[in-house]
């Protein structure tokens, strides 16, 4: 069994550890999130083979990468690092020559300069495959990551206290990339936080979903996917698929055995927004999900909507820090929880937003304790039941 390490963004460490104990992949009983090995977030530890790399990656939908811990060892000195670190199962995940790309995270220890820390990592692994690699800087992995392009193997390096943590990526581009999202609206909502926006919103799979502010569509996409057992990962590769361990049949099973989960019909789900190009790329990204059959998609104000029955709202309306910047959006928020009370009373809403004053001229009683990242903006994500007027 490897060690495993799911890297969420801040505020999704639980809902990721959720979806890891539906698959099985967590003990029930382990409920203490870890500190993460990468920059970019929290995350869970968990434990498993190749086959829970490739579930993990193909399911999880709160998650950004899957890390698997390559070693630990304490290193005070360039040569021993170089030393150490060469000593580790490199070809595994590497063939000879296959470029790398190294990110480093040092705290208190005598190796703090990075770049020199990643330096002597791309040479242990030359050393230990008897062949250089290519070390690509973050940067242009950066660039290759929003283009699309295959990207080198990444290698995350974290030392703390002179203890060196040596990860190697299974996902590849971040896992929020399901390959679906080619239009985007403005302010586009990742993947992964819609996803755990629904989870954290306690939606039953069953019940309606209402999102009036639905932009490229994010929210009810990945809500459809969810209702209808859609793997997140189905329509994309990893970075797991270069190992020389990799295996296409094990993998081809895993993705058969996906299918019979998925069910023949969803619940409503009722997506809308005022503007008539955001709706339209909503709509091709949901062809491309292959959901927008399950979909109710129309260009409606947020006064204009029509929901039935009782269900869940879950939204992203605008809050100024990128989209309508610099207008008063006190009367949209005023305006929402006024239409909310009037058509949706005993609704369950989960409303995203960056502003605390914003979410009190709804007039909802909101639970405002969950904590979220939303392209680098601190964000709220408000919960209650919709009272009625």
């Amino acid at each position: 069994m490897e060690k495993l390490f799911a890297v969420s963004a801040p505020g999704l460490e639980s809902f990721t550890a959720q979806e890891l104990r539906q698959l099985g992949l967590l003990p029930s009983t382990q409920l203490e999130l870890k500190q993460a090995v990468d920059v970019e977030g929290g995350g869970m530890e968990f434990a498993g083979d190749l086959q829970a790399i490739y579930r993990a990656n193909l399911t999880l939908r709160t998650a950004n990468r899957v890390l698997m811990r390559l070693g630990e060892f304490y290193a005070a000195a360039f040569s021993e690092l170089r030393k150490k670190a060469g000593r580790l199962a490199w070809e595994r995940y590497l063939k000879p020559g296959q470029p790398v790309a190294v990110r480093v995270t040092c705290h208190k220890s005598r190796l703090y300069h990075s770049d020199a820390v990643a330096e002597r990592i791309a040479g242990a692994v030359g050393d230990r495959l008897g062949q250089p690699v290519p070390l690509q800087k973050l940067q242009l992995q950066k660039l290759d990551e929003d283009s699309g392009g295959r990207l080198p193997q990444l290698i995350v390096v974290r030392l703390v206290h002179n203890l060196c943590t040596i990860s190697v990526d299974s996902s590849g581009a971040l896992l929020y990339r399901r390959g679906y999202r080619l239009a985007t609206a403005k302010a586009p909502l990742r993947e992964s936080l819609a996803a755990g926006m629904i989870l954290a919103s306690g939606w039953d799979l069953d019940s309606p979903l209402l999102d009036p502010f639905c932009g490229s569509g994010t929210i009810p996409i990945e809500a459809a996917q969810m209702a209808l057992g859609i793997p997140a990962g189905s329509a994309r590769r990893f970075a797991f698929m270069d190992w020389p361990g990799f295996d296409p049949l094990q993998w081809k099973n895993l993705l058969a055995d996906s299918q019979p989960k998925i069910r023949s019909s969803i619940p409503k789900i009722i997506a809308s927004d005022r503007d008539a190009g955001a709706v339209e790329m909503a709509q091709a990204n949901a062809e491309r999900a292959g959901v927008a059959d399950q979909i109710e998609f129309s260009c409606r104000a947020v006064s204009a909507i029509e929901p039935t029955g009782a269900g869940w709202v879950v939204t992203n309306p605008p809050y100024g820090l990128r989209v309508s910047a610099n207008k008063d959006l006190r009367n949209l928020y005023a305006q929402l929880g006024n239409v909310l009370r009037a058509k949706c009373p005993g609704w369950k809403a989960a409303i995203l937003c960056s502003d605390l004053q914003l979410l009190g001229q709804t007039g909802l009683q909101l639970d405002t304790s969950l904590s979220l990242v939303n392209g680098g903006v601190a964000v709220k994500l408000a919960r209650g039941v919709v009272e009625s007027q």
